[in-house]
């Protein structure tokens, strides 16, 4: 059975509405970000503004960031959120778009949509940390699918 045709027979494609729901729902995904050999992928708390961009605030530690050296060279990103209750019931929006630094005077809407996010407590005791730094990930376009669960 092709792709194509497990998705017409299981799975259903979502609406923008159903998206903008489900990201405002989550506060974890993963976010892919072009490397030399293959993406760099990396787990990610995110905010959702509701319309057509994610935050993140990145931890910084260390001397260097892989991550913040490659989301300030990257021309595009993709970021997967996924929700897997059971092998019948689950839902995925993969995100393609443009990440970019916030400077600290601009931070309000980062504050504001992060407060869906989800924080692992390993980080608050983490040392030694070099600061934080917020990051706009405007969206480009999405798909979204999912199967089981309500249908409207």
């Amino acid at each position: 059975m092709s792709t194509d045709e497990f998705l017409e027979s299981s799975a259903a494609t979502m609406d923008d509405d159903r998206i903008r729901a489900f990201l405002t729902e989550q506060g974890v995904g993963t976010l892919a970000l072009p490397d030399e050999d293959a993406p760099y992928l990396v787990p990610m708390s995110f905010g959702y503004d509701g319309e057509s961009a994610l935050y993140f605030a990145f931890l910084l530690f260390g001397p260097e960031s892989r991550k913040e050296t490659l989301s300030d060279d990257a021309a595009g990103a993709r970021f997967l959120v996924y929700d897997a209750r059971s092998p019948h019931e689950w839902r995925s929006v993969s995100l393609r778009g443009r990440i970019a630094p916030i400077e600290e005077g601009e931070w309000t809407d980062l504050r504001e949509a992060m407060e869906n996010a989800w924080h692992p407590d390993l980080f608050s005791s983490a040392e030694p940390m070099r600061g934080v730094r917020g990051y706009r990930f405007r969206i480009d376009d999405w798909t979204g699918i999912r199967q089981g669960g309500p249908s409207e």
